[in-house]
């Protein structure tokens, strides 16, 4: 080997070993600086990490918050149910309490209109059987009137002049003033006295009611009986039989 050779190879090795030299302090660096790098990542990874462990529990507890407010609201929102079936149910009973007793009041009160019906109907037909038994009964006694009325009408006699009992003159001439009954008015306007005699029929307004002596005795005159009347015409007193209006008797001037 010669000594170039050897100073070559020397030179190269020395430049060789300098760089070496340099080059182990940026291996050094560089891997603290990769070293670092991975630390700050880890941290970042840890911070990043924890953010989201705090993000997590954040948005649990959010979570947990809104479900509690939304237990919350279903539990009030079930209480207002429970509360609105319960009105719903009291007053459904109420209203079925109050038709029960409007039904109730309603059936008493057809019952009654019912039995009010009934009683009407046998009292209308006691009644009807009363009102029957009454006009039978009526149809008999003027039946039975009327066959008196015609005997009573065969059987008047005038001669009840001669009973002393009836001696209305003697009577009257000392008692003048019970046959002072006040003036006569005629039921017809215009009408003036025409004397009657028996026989006469009068028209019916004249031996009305109003015209009737219903106290023959207060004047000494026998009873009137049948169809009978005595009846004030003017100052005479005619006894009319008031079915037909004939005049059976008369007495004139009876009245002053």
């Amino acid at each position: 080997m010669t000594l170039g050779q050897f100073l070559k190879g020397s030179a190269m090795a020395a430049v060789a070993g300098a760089m070496a030299l340099t080059a182990l302090p940026t291996e050094a660096f560089a891997a603290s600086a990769e070293t670092q790098q991975r630390a700050r990542d880890r941290d970042d990874r840890r911070g990043n990490a924890r953010q989201g462990n705090e993000r997590i529990r954040w948005d649990a507890m959010r979570r947990a918050v809104q479900q509690s407010g939304a237990r919350s609201e279903r539990r009030e929102d079930r209480r207002e149910q429970r509360h609105d079936r319960r009105e719903n149910r009291r007053e459904r009973n109420q209203d079925r309490r109050e038709n029960w007793r409007d039904r109730n009041q309603e059936r008493r009160e057809n019952w009654r209109d019912r039995r009010d019906d009934r009683r009407d109907r046998w009292e209308d037909r006691r009644d009807n059987r009363r009102d029957r038994w009454d006009d039978r009964r009526d149809n008999r006694r003027d039946r039975w009137d009327d066959r008196r009325d015609r005997r009573d009408h065969r059987a008047w006699n005038r001669r009840w002049r001669d009973n002393d009992r009836y001696d209305w003159h003697r009577y009257r001439a000392s008692n003048r003033n019970v046959y002072r009954i006040g003036r006569y008015y005629s039921p017809y306007r215009n009408y003036r006295y025409n004397r009657v005699n028996i026989g006469f029929r009068l028209g019916n307004l004249f031996y009305s009611n109003r015209y009737w002596i219903n106290d023959p005795w207060q004047y000494r005159l026998p009873p009137a009986y049948g169809p009978y009347r005595w009846v004030r015409y003017y100052d005479d007193v005619l006894l009319v039989n008031t079915y037909s209006g004939e005049v059976v008797d008369v007495i004139y001037d009876f009245f002053w």
